[in-house]
């Protein structure tokens, strides 16, 4: 049998612990602390612009959506069917092409862009969230779609809606257009009559 003293274990141990010893030192912490600063910098406008951009798709999607659903119900249900801006969910807004403010969709049986006792209130937008401007050419603040798909009484061949967000970026307009055979097109800034 080996013996072996105390203070030779302790000895052996000690050094084992100093070779194994693990951490940082206050400088390596305050250089990754800087490098993660600077990385967080770079990163924060290209996210605040990817936000923005899928906020403006999902409106401007969200629309588009409404408007097929309204040329849908319309043939489906064999009557006209209105799309128009509404700032309280209930009546068309007139006197203004502010789309922003929230829309609705709605059985109008008599075509006549208004909602009248017993028409159906079919979908309801409440007002786009992030100071985003909505607005329609031709002051254009109903699209009433008619038995057969098409878009009747625009004062024009095309009506034109523009989407800005709230910085004005022109990389992130979006406008769709509505043709009175009930087509919807999404045109980027600077393309057609998209500006």
């Amino acid at each position: 049998m080996i013996h072996v003293s105390p203070s030779t274990i302790v000895r052996t141990r000690a050094r084992r612990t100093v070779g194994l010893q693990r951490g940082l030192t206050l400088i390596e912490l305050l250089v990754a602390i800087t490098i993660l600063a600077v990385l967080a910098q770079l990163a924060v406008p290209s996210f605040s612009y990817s936000i923005s951009s899928y906020r403006i798709s999902s409106q401007i999607n969200g629309w588009i959506a409404d408007a097929q659903y309204a040329r849908a119900e319309a043939i489906k249900r064999g009557q006209t069917v209105t799309i128009c801006l509404s700032a309280d969910g209930t009546t068309c807004a007139t006197g203004t092409t502010a789309w922003q403010s929230g829309w609705i969709v709605f059985a109008d049986a008599n075509g006549n862009a208004a909602v009248d006792g017993g028409e159906t209130i079919l979908r309801i937008q409440t007002p786009l969230v992030a100071n985003n401007t909505f607005s329609a050419d031709n002051n254009v603040a109903a699209i009433t779609f008619n038995r057969d798909g098409f878009a009747v009484g625009l004062p024009a061949a095309d009506v034109t809606l523009t989407l800005h967000d709230s910085s004005n970026d022109a990389g992130l307009t979006r406008c769709v257009a509505v043709s009175t055979v009930g087509r919807t097109a999404v045109q980027k800034a600077g393309t057609e009559n998209c500006s």
